[in-house]
């Protein structure tokens, strides 16, 4: 992507993760500065304006130009010279639908907290607000408390990992012959899709039960426990999972003795019982034996990790994922892609602050976009080309991550064929069995059926050589070819990428193994909340006085989003040469680039971060408190100065906030605890509902905890057709959550509903020449299957 020109507008970490991201993939950034800096310049942990140049600027900056954005002219130049220009909801920055009015080829980003449409558009928002909003505050946590956020400040990362993905599909577009036009990002959207856990359509599918009563919160076990020296996590999705854990801690007596302890909701119930009997054997053993141990068992596990600890893990260390800024103060994560196993190119330097002298011409480069040149007229002669138009996708991934990468390529017109084997069906499938007792529970998963839209559906069992050759013929006629098993799995079948390569040169190959294809976690198996677990995203989530607790998604769609960008960065160079290209995306290092910042402030300062429950480092008083009635949650965030004034006012100044000291972001951290106790002491008399209208009002950041379960009833979610309606063979019709962005020229995400188990056999087998006959012999053979074996 060296021809192409980007213009950053953003003062978010959304917007300039979005710029790091494009960068990285071979893009030329421009910063576009106001005359008093770019806020994040600024920024620490310790506090807005204790240092210059902070470390979050220069990860998310580095190798980039800066430039000032006055005077007016200045900035229509740089426009006039950008590919893609970036904005989020900061002051002054123009229009991003007037920009793609006046420039049809240009593709516009724009990243803000409810998007630009619907009734919510112009509500300000924090990330705490807008994740109570989405329904992902409500989901997490102990029912006995408060609900919590997710830390880390994950929604706006991820909302970057978006809204560059959206952008090269847009920039493929153009190339296509289309127009450029808007990525409309909402934080809102990424927060409901990535943390609630596709709550709204389990709920549906079991008929809208009231489970008013009843928290929507809850937290995984076993999950994160303490041991002899720290903490270590575990994720047991499968039952075969949670039956190696129970022999791992030497109670597989328990399987036998006390079913009600093998199911979820046993063990919530008898939440204690249970965590005595896994702490006893996990208190006796260090971290690093547990883990070792889970590794031979194949049980997902993790060391539980702060900045310090995750910058010495062996695999990270012999891998090479933290590197050193060019200055040499401090470390980060490296890209975390890498094609046909090249060198990564070490980081550049983060620009030094624009000074009018610097604004003088265009020094690094033209661009590739020219509005004034003869261009296909979209508007009046048909539609504009998919994004996605002539790519086909062999699908052979499972589970969440890898779906979302191809979910994402569907989305966008790709034609993507969604492989498993009858033998070993996709493990998203089996969370359906909460529905175990009707026909076809497996097609009843409600993150099956959210994730794999667009795609058809084949059965091979590719341990059998006539699986493994029709594999290969579908990889002939392939663009891309994508996976995400630990590097055993491929190794075993043989389909490596010398073979995918030999049986078709012109394919991308795209792998994701958990921890990479080497080091000494490759053959580690590893998911959502494995990653949050060693990258440090867990350390900084949960209250206060309570252990490290995972956030419970977002890894999986943000490694998703890191290999689509990546397989249409490498389809790009594909194009460009005939030649396809070995991509390797690592989940891990996915993760640890949303989560660099803890790294970045302790290498850099010596801060170590911590957990701080719903309280912020930008705002003060945050936080989540009960309103009158039953969990009736209300979540605020006083982001500045003005907005503390705002809140004194709207609360008819009480006494608890007439100290002039509190009128500065310092003065309200030092009495912290007393403004929470004077809002909660406030919030437990009003109306939830009210009392947000009414903060609103004044211009407060303040929303209730939605809850998950009814996420597709909100009302900014209908206006802008966040959810979906498909009709599925078993399911029936189904609202399913899509794509946290509006691209423009798509107006509807889903055009097919998930593919139900080999629902396509015949129909893209038959592409291969095969007949009736055919498909009759190979399913006799087990090779094909359209029910899960031993079911």
């Amino acid at each position: 992507m060296d021809d192409v020109r980007v213009l950053d507008l953003s003062e978010s970490i959304g917007g300039g993760y979005c710029a790091r991201l494009l960068s990285l993939a071979g893009a030329r950034v421009v910063v576009g500065e106001a005359d008093g800096g770019h806020p994040l310049r600024s920024w620490s942990w310790a506090g807005p304006g204790s240092v210059d140049d902070g470390p979050l600027f220069a990860y998310l900056h580095a190798g980039h130009r800066a430039e000032l954005i006055a005077p007016s002219d200045r900035l229509d130049q740089l426009i006039a010279e950008a590919d893609v220009v970036i904005l989020d909801d900061a002051a002054g920055r123009p229009d991003a639908r007037d920009l793609v009015a006046a420039h049809p080829t240009l593709v516009v980003v724009s990243i803000s907290p409810y998007g630009l449409t619907g009734p919510y558009a112009h509500l300000p928002g924090s990330e705490l607000t807008v994740q109570a909003d989405s329904g992902a505050l409500a989901i997490r946590g102990h029912p006995s408390r408060p609900p919590v956020q997710a830390g880390g400040r994950s929604t706006e990362w991820l909302s970057g990992s978006y809204a560059a993905a959206g952008a090269v599909a847009l920039i493929r577009r153009r190339d296509l012959g289309g127009p450029g036009g808007l990525v409309d990002v909402s934080w809102a959207e990424v927060a409901s899709l990535s943390c609630t856990l596709f709550a709204d359509v389990a709920d549906a599918l079991a008929g809208r039960p009231d489970l008013s009563s009843r928290p929507a919160r809850s937290l995984e076990t076993p999950s994160i426990e303490p041991t002899l020296d720290g903490y270590v996590g575990f994720n047991t999705n499968t039952a075969q999972m949670f039956s190696d854990f129970l022999v791992l801690i030497e109670r597989a007596d328990l399987m036998a003795t006390d079913p009600s302890l093998v199911q979820i909701g046993g063990r919530l119930q008898r939440w204690d019982e249970w965590n005595g009997i896994v702490h006893d054997w996990t208190t006796r053993h260090t971290t690093a034996e547990i883990v070792d141990a889970a590794a031979l068992l194949r049980i997902p596990a993790a060391p539980v990790t702060d900045a310090e600890a995750v910058l010495g893990l062996d695999h990270f260390v012999e891998r090479g994922v933290f590197v050193d800024e060019p200055s040499g103060r401090m470390r980060f994560p490296r890209r975390p892609w890498r094609f046909d196993g090249e060198d990564i190119p070490a980081p550049g330097v983060a620009p030094g602050r624009a000074v009018p002298d610097q604004s003088a011409g265009d020094s690094a480069g033209g661009s590739s976009r020219n509005d004034d040149s003869p261009a296909v007229d979209h508007h009046g002669a048909g539609p504009a080309p998919m994004p996605g138009a002539g790519i086909t996708v062999v699908d052979v991934t499972t589970w969440w991550a890898g779906a979302a990468a191809s979910n994402l390529l569907g989305a966008i017109g790709a034609d993507v064929i969604h492989v498993e084997s009858a033998n070993h069906v996709d493990g998203m499938r089996m969370i359906g069995g909460m529905f175990a007792d009707r026909e076809n529970w497996w097609e009843l998963s409600s993150f099956f059926l959210s994730i794999n839209t667009n795609k058809r559906g084949v059965t091979l069992d590719l341990g059998q050589a006539e699986g493994r050759d029709l594999l290969l013929r579908l990889v002939e006629k392939a663009d891309v070819v994508m996976e995400n098993f630990t590097p055993r799995v491929l190794e075993r079948f043989d389909l490596g990428w010398d073979v995918i390569h030999e049986a078709n040169p012109g394919a991308v190959m795209v792998r994701m193994p958990a921890f990479g294809l080497d080091g000494p976690w490759r053959n580690r198996p590893g998911f959502a909340q494995t990653m949050e677990q060693v990258t440090g995203l867990a350390w900084l989530t949960g209250h206060i006085d309570d252990q490290p607790r995972i956030q419970r998604g977002p890894c999986d769609p943000n490694a998703g989003m890191h290999a689509a960008l990546a397989t249409l960065v490498a389809l790009r160079q594909r194009d460009r040469t005939g030649i396809g290209s070995f991509v390797e995306v690592p989940m891990v290092e996915a993760a640890l680039a949303i989560a660099a910042e803890p790294v970045l402030e302790w290498t850099a300062y010596g801060h170590r971060l911590g957990r701080i429950g719903n309280r912020s480092p930008q705002a003060c008083p945050q936080g989540v408190f009960a309103c009158a009635g039953y969990e009736n949650w209300l979540a605020l965030s006083v982001t500045d100065d003005d907005v503390w004034a705002a809140l004194v006012a709207a609360l008819d100044e009480p006494v608890w906030a007439k100290n002039p000291s509190l009128a500065t972001l310092a003065g309200r951290r030092a009495d912290e605890e007393r403004l929470e106790a004077g809002l909660a002491e406030w919030a437990a008399g009003v109306d939830r509902d009210e009392a947000v209208a009414a903060l609103r009002a004044a211009g407060v950041p303040a929303a209730p905890a939605w809850n998950p379960r009814r996420a597709s009833e909100h009302p900014q979610f209908a206006a802008r057709g966040y959810y979906e309606k498909v009709d599925h063979p078993v399911a029936g019709v189904v609202a399913v959550p899509t794509l946290p962005m509006r691209l423009s020229g798509i107006d509807r995400w889903t055009a097919r509903p998930a593919p139900t188990l080999g629902q396509h056999n015949a129909e893209v087998l038959g592409l291969l020449g095969l007949d009736a006959d055919d498909l009759g012999r190979l399913a006799d053979t087990g090779v094909i299957g359209t029910r899960p074996r031993g079911l």
